[in-house]
């Protein structure tokens, strides 16, 4: 090999050398760009976690201040239920066929969920249901029937003016006699099912609001 070519070699190799030192230079800063992306994505899972939790300790510490007097919680459903026993007509929604003293129970609870709600943090919504029920007959209205029996609680509760505010969002609606927590047996005989349940449950869009602020925020 002249000296010419050994030159010409060398040169050569010295570029190639150089280019390769370029191309893994720009791959070292590119893992290291994606490591970095990689790691602020886990520490923002990680606040989001933290803040998710806790934000569900706050709701469980929160809801367990419901009055125990009006409310129980069912572990089995994970639901707060009203504790009073109400009763309706066969085939009523008539509200007034509850005695006085049931009614100003029912009046008495609704005024204990409100001052819950005015005690809560403003961060925190709930779902009110109001659900209807009815005997397992062959009643061919049992849907409306139960819907009517669950709207005839929250036109009481309006009529003695008791407001929910802006943190409870409430559902009235009616099961007939399909549903849960149905008194046992299920059959037409059994009028215990002619009633309502109140369930006071923690609103779940909570989480997903947390993790909107958290990306909004970066």
């Amino acid at each position: 090999m002249s000296k010419k070519q050994e030159s010409y070699f060398w040169t050569s190799y010295s570029d190639l050398m150089t280019s390769l030192f370029f191309v893994m230079l720009v791959l070292f800063v590119l893992a290291c760009a994606m490591l970095k992306n990689k790691i602020d994505e886990v520490e923002k899972q990680k606040e989001a976690t933290e803040k998710e939790l806790a934000k569900i300790r706050e709701i469980e510490e929160s809801i367990q201040a419901i009055d125990p007097k009006f409310f129980e919680y069912n572990s089995t459903y994970k639901k707060h239920i009203l504790k009073i026993n109400v009763q309706f007509q066969k085939r009523s929604a008539d509200i007034s066929d509850i005695p006085d003293s049931k009614q100003k129970e029912l009046i008495a609870a609704g005024r204990s969920i409100s001052r819950f709600l005015q005690r809560s943090s403003e961060d925190v919504k709930y779902l009110l249901v109001i659900e209807g029920q009815a005997s397992n007959d062959n009643y061919p209205l049992n849907d409306e029937l139960s819907y009517n029996r669950a709207n005839s609680l929250k036109h009481l509760w309006s009529q003695n003016n008791i407001d929910f505010g802006n943190k409870c969002e409430i559902i009235v609606c009616g099961s007939g006699k399909e549903g849960v927590m149905r008194s046992q047996p299920d059959n037409a005989s059994n009028e215990k099912n002619q009633r309502f349940l109140i369930h006071i449950i923690p609103k779940p869009g909570i989480i997903e609001r947390i993790e909107k602020s958290i990306d909004s925020n970066n």
